[in-house]
């Protein structure tokens, strides 16, 4: 039981990390789209 309880503790930290870089990716794709729009 106390594995599977760490499991899916485990889970739910990765899953809060991949949602964290998946909005920096987005974050950083808008920042650049943003620059080369008001930069040019």
């Amino acid at each position: 039981m106390a594995d599977d309880q760490m499991l899916q503790e485990h889970r739910q930290q990765w899953l809060g990390f991949v949602k964290l870089m998946t909005w920096s990716v987005v974050l950083t794709i808008t920042v650049l789209a943003g620059m080369a729009i008001f930069l040019l």
